[in-house]
């Protein structure tokens, strides 16, 4: 099978590349990313000798490369691609709009011009809104109510696929995950923002009270939801991926600060960001009974795994946080 990824030197993405090609080695897969400043190909430098995997530098937005990369006999695209952090998108919004929606559209395109090709799409637990303490977990059925530039971008996407599933009769799936934790997720993010600072004895910002509530899953955990989408799941529908790991961000700060040998006293209340959800949860029920998925890693056993990878790979996030590997990819990266 070969295989387009799209967003591959990111997070989540060079998490499912190098599932996939650990799981199915006979498979192709072609990493389409425009290396903003979360993608690293230092993610997936030990894979650049595969002769299963390539990498083409591009924008999801760019309708003729989109075209041509998808042309070389793609049976499948695995969308990742996007814009992911909330308070990013509460300073500008364009650049979600641009890669969230526009870009999700030349891809929808592209698949559906050339033989209507399989398409996954990447979601989140963001576009259901915010839950209260009493509330049910998210499920597939929860309407829509996106609170932030990111989340309404995301649920415009999520309608789009939708919207070609059932006008073009694309086969698509959706899957819908709470918050990712794992390797080489960029230091702007929560976990690996704490476990860093801690390592360079700075104290770790908590918004408000640290009340919010967040589900956690192990990124693998997730690659494994994915890959049981698309292999078994029904085409035109969601399925929503959930962690099973609820907890708020001041005990989630707490957990980080004992596994690390340190006190509270590196803990630093700010004020809270705009719209800031209280609760997200996700009901995993239906990828359980109909796919025979369900997550595997404990967050405790998964949150030290974590923290012992980022303390094995201190020039990894050193690089990231001093921005010195923006510079080499622009300039070894310029062109495709």
């Amino acid at each position: 099978m070969k295989i387009l990824i799209t967003g591959g030197a990111g997070f989540i993405g060079s998490n499912f590349i190098r599932y996939w090609l650990n799981k199915y080695p006979n498979d192709q897969i072609i990493n389409l990313d425009v290396l903003t400043y979360a993608g690293n190909l230092e993610n997936l430098r030990d894979l650049e000798s595969n002769k299963n995997y390539q990498f083409i530098k591009g924008d999801i937005g760019d309708a003729e490369l989109v075209n041509e990369v998808v042309q070389k006999g793609m049976d499948l695209i695995v969308h990742f691609a996007a814009e992911s952090h909330v308070d990013r998108s509460i300073m500008d919004s364009s650049d979600f709009i641009k890669t969230n929606v526009l870009g999700t559209m030349v891809l929808l395109d592209a698949a559906k011009n050339n033989g209507k090709i399989r398409f996954h799409h990447i979601s989140t637990d963001e576009v259901f809104g915010a839950l209260t303490p009493k509330d049910k977990p998210f499920n597939e059925s929860t309407p829509y109510a996106p609170r932030s530039p990111y989340s309404a971008s995301k649920a415009a996407s999520d309608h789009l696929v939708r919207a070609y599933f059932h006008t073009h009769k694309l086969p698509i799936t959706i899957s819908n995950c709470s918050n990712n934790y794992g390797p080489y997720q960029f230091p702007e993010k929560i976990i690996p923002l704490f476990i860093t600072n801690l390592l360079e004895r700075k104290k770790v910002p908590v918004y408000g009270r640290g009340k919010n509530v967040r589900d956690w899953i192990y990124v693998d955990d997730h690659n494994a939801g994915i890959d049981a989408v698309i292999k078994k799941g029904k085409i035109g529908e969601t399925y929503c991926l959930g962690g099973g790991q609820e907890i708020t961000n001041l005990e989630l700060t707490g957990r980080i600060i004992k596994l690390m040998g340190q006190d509270r006293t590196m803990i630093e209340y700010v004020a809270d960001r705009p719209g800031h959800d209280l609760r997200y949860a996700m009901d995993y029920t239906k990828a359980k009974k109909e796919l025979g998925w369900e997550p595997a890693m404990s967050f405790d056993r998964g949150l030290k795994q974590t923290i012992d990878w980022y303390k094995a790979h201190e020039a990894w996030w050193r690089k990231i946080k001093s921005g010195e590997y923006l510079e080499y990819y622009k300039k070894n990266y310029l062109k495709r």
